[in-house]
């Protein structure tokens, strides 16, 4: 099965019909994301064997882990916008492929180098596989499922996270560390066949040029802004490496941009930036990832700095969060609410459970796990809520021919997100450790520094006294940017909404003179 020209646009009404095995779709759509999901996270278990048995150095145990996601975020518009223009089907079964491949060679890898390759392999076809497999989802399923769907799909990237550092522990229980990565051999061919057999292809009718100048732009811009962000603290966000590739990056950005409005046949059409629904739900996807990604970094420090937790502990500690999003999004809470509360009031509900959650992680955590705990559970069923209904904005407000690019956009703001999370909520964690921290442990940049630096026990407890503070005072910032945005957002699509409903106004991006198949 092929898209046609006679493919309705979003945001008329209309929507694909339903495909009668799109259930059964989603669920291989879903295991296919799960082999990308699970890596982004088992990696982080393994680096103490890494550090042994490769003789990896710090920087490149860094490499190891940043290879998969600069490649990977850096390539996800372009990947966005090959699946549209070649087959949605195409790409996943490429992209299953390249993922394969990869990571037999990362498991295979003797040395650190040949892994850092290995891995930037594995971030080619995880490109391919995550704007795919959110395309296909809007095209099986019409808008009375759509919302529901894509919080399933969304729950795949909660269970990669909650069972990644979880099953690379068991495997290094047993196995060297390059079981964590054969163990997606299997997954991988099953996911293989079940692609070939099951899912319909789609792509675009209109048969578009590729703009290859649009797709090189993209993704050197975005892969110097992400590396930029990635290495921030460790370089200093003042150092000349990390300005001169931000700079860097924003100016090839803005050369996209500009080389997008005029060229024939975007890659990335700019007019969808014009639509009230479409820039509402991507600032508040930002800032979703933003304090999700900013939070995490946060607690995995608390738990194992303050509260001397091992890694795999801290990681039990932290699967609540997971764990409530896959069972809310499972149960289908999200996707109920929508149409009875409308998409902005779902949204500004879900971003003020978030805020809230990371303010009681912020004030009851030093107080012991049960504050964490309950933060985390009102943390997830904000996620849970919100994050649902913004892909669902986001992919609405693209025609179902370009659904490829508008997964590449919305996997692009997750990373953004992440990392800009990271970044600032990290710096607000540091300026405030440091500007507390007693007199003997001066001028250290780390928590293990200044307590190695610190005398008596009484200096060493204000050392951790100074750091706990500096996380409660990140967390709340954290808290308000992710309130204030997903107001912000919330209006916006409130504006779009009545904007829509007014005589001689349609709700939607600006659609081209000439849509799909007006020549039909």
């Amino acid at each position: 099965m092929t898209a046609n020209a006679s493919t309705p646009l979003a945001g008329s009404g209309l929507g694909p019909p339903r495909h009668p095995q799109r259930w059964l779709i989603l669920g291989v759509i879903c295991l296919a994301q799960l082999t990308v999901l699970l890596d982004n996270t088992v990696l982080n278990v393994a680096i103490p064997s890494l550090t042994e048995e490769l003789g990896a150095s710090g920087a490149q145990v860094q490499w190891m882990i940043n290879a998969y996601s600069l490649v990977q975020s850096g390539l996800l518009i372009t990947a966005g916008s090959s699946s549209d223009r070649y087959g949605r089907k195409k790409m996943l079964l490429a992209g299953l492929a390249v993922f394969g491949v990869g990571s037999l060679l990362a498991g295979l890898a003797q040395s650190p180098g040949q892994l850092v390759a290995a891995r930037a392999g594995m971030g080619v076809g995880g490109a391919l596989l995550l704007t795919s497999t959110l395309a296909v989802v809007v095209q099986v399923f019409d808008e009375t499922e759509r919302v529901r769907a894509i919080g399933v799909w969304a729950t795949v990237g909660s269970l990669g996270f909650a069972a990644g550092p979880l099953l690379g522990g068991v495997l290094l229980g047993h196995f060297w560390w390059g079981s964590i990565f054969l163990v997606n051999l299997p997954v991988a061919a099953l996911a293989l066949v079940a692609v070939a057999r099951l899912v319909p292809e789609f792509k675009n009718p209109d048969g578009e040029r590729p703009d290859l100048l649009g797709a090189l732009l993209s993704t050197i811009g975005m892969t110097a802004v992400v590396y930029a962000i990635i290495s921030g603290p460790d370089h200093g966000w003042a150092s000349v490496r990390v300005l001169l590739t931000a700079f860097a990056g924003i100016a090839v950005l803005a050369g996209f941009a500009l080389w997008e409005l005029r060229v024939p046949s975007p890659m990335l059409d700019m007019r969808f930036f014009r639509n009230r629904s479409f820039v509402g739900a991507v600032a508040g996807s930002v800032l979703v990832a933003f304090g999700m990604g900013g939070s995490l970094f946060l607690l995995t420090q608390h738990l194992q700095f303050v509260l001397g937790y091992e890694p795999l502990e801290a990681g039990l500690r932290i699967a609540p969060l997971a764990l409530t999003v896959v069972a809310l999004n499972l149960t289908g809470v999200g996707a109920r609410l929508v149409p009875r509360m409308g998409t902005p009031a779902t949204i500004a509900t879900g971003m003020s459970l978030l805020a809230a959650g990371l303010a009681a992680v912020a004030l009851l955590a030093p107080h012991g796990y049960p504050g964490m705990l309950l933060g985390l559970v009102v943390m997830g069923t904000g996620i849970s809520l919100a994050a649902p209904a913004m892909a669902a904005a986001i992919m609405g407000a693209i025609p179902p021919e370009r659904a490829g690019v508008g997964a590449g956009v919305n996997g692009t703001l997750a990373e953004f997100g992440n990392g800009l999370g990271v970044a600032v909520l990290g710096a607000v964690l540091t300026s405030r450790f440091t500007a507390l921290l007693p007199l003997a442990a001066a001028g250290a940049a780390s928590l293990p520094a200044a307590l190695s630096a610190a005398g008596d026990g009484q200096e060493r407890a204000a050392v951790t006294d100074a750091f706990a503070s500096g996380l409660e005072r990140g967390q709340l910032v954290g808290a308000a940017a992710v309130l204030a945005g997903g107001l912000v957002a919330a209006l916006l699509l409130r504006r779009a909404e009545r904007a829509g409903r007014a005589p001689g106004t349609a709700e939607g991006p600006h659609v081209p003179e000439e849509p799909a198949g007006s020549a039909a």
